[in-house]
């Protein structure tokens, strides 16, 4: 049994008790905005919920409920517009790879809600009885109203992707690119982190249930987000190994620049000091830059020199 008809798990059932068709056809509605897959299913399906919602308000719903002939077929499409709420609201806040994994299975649900709820509507004896020409022309568009659920050429690629036994380099980069998307505040790993979380939820429900088929699929789904998130971690610890590599060419490079430094200076030491020797006249600013290293060197100037450099 598929875990699409426990769906009822997924939400506080007590909450959307007690609300008539129309308030849960809005509800529908606001669920369809948010919806991070599926979305263009979503949208349908809120469309054509929408076309039903306006009949219902020209009908009066507290007015059919006061009937035992209309108030039944109302609580069963009642509890139809529940369930879809639930479909759709799952849309938003199940796994995100959970749902692209089961998209095919998500699709039919959609079907299987749309004629369900149609269903249901006929069966209110009053609305086909209601003498009403503006009532049969909102019918009739309900009538017509067929909406195609399918699942789209992107996400069918990414379902090829994490469905596949053997993933490529390739399929790890449309993952990561999925992930970023659906999670653009978070860091891949986190968003790994909170996909796995989500799984594991998914994976009690289809145990709970027996569901056999639906583990597998979990388990797969879960093994890939743990061997993402092992091949993502060397890529995290990449800026600090470059951040050390850069401090060590830093370091390098202070090293040979203050070696350099040392022999220029040298090398400048020993022309200050072979134009003493040659030129009679020096300025006080290169007796004062060449003094401190004069000092601790031996006398190399003879006494005639002196008339030459009095601070000798």
């Amino acid at each position: 049994m598929s875990s699409w008809d426990h769906l009822g798990e997924l939400a506080t059932v007590a909450q959307l008790t007690g609300l008539d068709a129309v308030k849960l056809i809005g509800l529908i509605g606001k669920a369809a905005n948010t919806a991070r897959l599926h979305k263009r299913n979503c949208r349908q399906f809120a469309q054509h919920l929408k076309l039903i919602g306006n009949l219902l308000e020209q009908l009066k719903i507290s007015e059919l409920k006061k009937y035992p002939e209309t108030r039944e077929p109302l609580e069963q499409l009642e509890d139809a517009l529940r369930r879809s709420y639930i479909l759709v609201n799952s849309c938003q806040d199940r796994s995100y790879l959970y749902l692209l994994a089961m998209g095919w299975n998500i699709v039919y649900q959609f079907r299987k809600a749309q004629n369900e709820i149609d269903r249901y509507l006929r069966l209110v004896p009053l609305i086909t009885l209601v003498d009403n020409a503006r009532v049969r022309e909102r019918l009739e568009d309900i009538e017509k109203d067929e909406r195609e659920y399918t699942l789209d050429e992107e996400d069918r690629m990414v379902q090829d992707v994490i469905l596949n036994p053997d993933p490529s380099t390739n399929d790890a980069m449309v993952l990561k690119k999925t992930l970023s998307c659906s999670y653009p505040n978070l860091p891949f790993n986190e968003a790994l982190r909170r996909e796995n979380e989500k799984l594991q939820l998914e994976l009690q429900r289809s145990q709970a249930h027996l569901d056999v088929s639906q583990c597998e699929v979990i388990q797969h789904l879960i093994d890939v987000t743990e061997t993402a998130s092992t091949n993502a971690l060397p890529e995290k610890n990449l800026p600090e190994k470059g951040h050390k590599k850069v401090e060590q060419n830093y370091s390098d490079t202070n090293s040979d620049n203050e070696h350099s430094s040392d022999e220029g200076y040298r090398k400048r030491s020993d022309t200050l000091k072979t134009s003493r020797n040659t030129s009679s006249v020096s300025s006080g600013h290169d007796l004062l830059s060449t003094r401190g290293s004069l000092r601790h060197e031996e006398w190399h100037t003879d006494l005639l020199g002196c008339c030459s450099e009095p601070c000798l």
